[in-house]
């Protein structure tokens, strides 16, 4: 990666990441300590985003932060300088080396640089095991704080996107039962307490599947893959009002195969 794109790149994937959310900028600044305008520099390229945004943004939208802050890192390195070359200390006149010596030495720094941006990565992937994980592999709520404003609570939640109201902010959520699908497809069941709702996360859809949660109160929420643009990516049903998932039935409707259900 050279130094003009390692900035951008992060830039590009968090700008995605809001994207796919579905959260405004004017919902980023009301959940997060960063303004609007902070916001908008940083998803732009405009502004180096500090390393707690990245966090902020991950925890917000539930996207696990290790390959984005091992991005930070290196983009990091070049926004301070830390990745510019040293240059070499004056040496007195000596012969000039040969082809074979000359060799050797590229051959040596360029094992340096690699094992440096190899550390930084490794350094930021074991993120989340250095924070420390629970049982069930979510980062601790100490590592991602918990988001106490949520845009809505019970009946004024219905049919609304978890991660656009604070819902599905990491510390927030428990899984009531994950499932999968004969085509690999993972539907995990999710509840918030703070906004008293449940709804269905997935990933592996392909083109045209749908998943469908329907409650014994009779409500039901639905998401569909739509394209190549959203398979294999999380896609969450808009959330219903509950305080459990017990009774809920969660159906996967593929097209041109039968109906796979599972009830919790």
């Amino acid at each position: 990666m050279t130094a003009s794109t390692v900035g951008g790149q992060l830039a590009e994937e968090l700008r995605g990441i809001r994207e796919r959310s579905g959260l405004s900028l004017a919902a980023l600044a009301a959940r997060t300590p960063y303004s609007k305008s902070s916001w908008e520099r940083y998803l732009n390229g405009k502004k180096p985003a500090p390393r707690r945004a990245v966090e902020e943004l991950c925890a917000l939208t539930g996207t696990p932060a290790g390959r984005l802050l091992a991005l930070w890192e290196l983009a990091d390195a070049e926004w301070s300088g830390r990745a510019r070359p040293v240059p070499a200390p004056e040496e007195p006149d000596r012969p000039a080396p040969g082809p074979s010596a000359t060799a050797a030495r590229v051959r040596v720094r360029r094992w340096v640089v690699a094992a440096v941006v190899a550390g930084v990565v490794a350094a930021g992937l074991a993120v989340p095991a250095l924070i420390g994980q629970r049982p069930d592999g979510q980062a601790l709520a100490a590592a991602e704080p918990l988001v106490r404003n949520p845009g809505c609570s019970g009946d004024t939640c219905e049919g609304k996107s978890p991660v656009a109201m604070g819902c599905g902010g990491a510390g927030m959520i428990t899984t009531l039962a994950t499932h999968t699908a004969s085509g690999g497809q993972r539907l995990e069941l999710r509840h918030a307490r703070l906004c008293r709702t449940v709804w269905v996360r997935t990933t592996g859809l392909l083109p045209g599947d749908r998943v469908v949660l329907s409650l014994p109160t009779g409500r039901t929420q639905q998401v569909t893959a739509e394209g190549s643009r959203d398979a294999g990516q999380y896609l969450a049903t808009p959330m219903t009002a509950g305080t459990s998932g017990a009774g809920a039935r969660i159906c996967l409707k593929a097209p041109g195969r039968r109906s796979e259900c599972f009830t919790d």
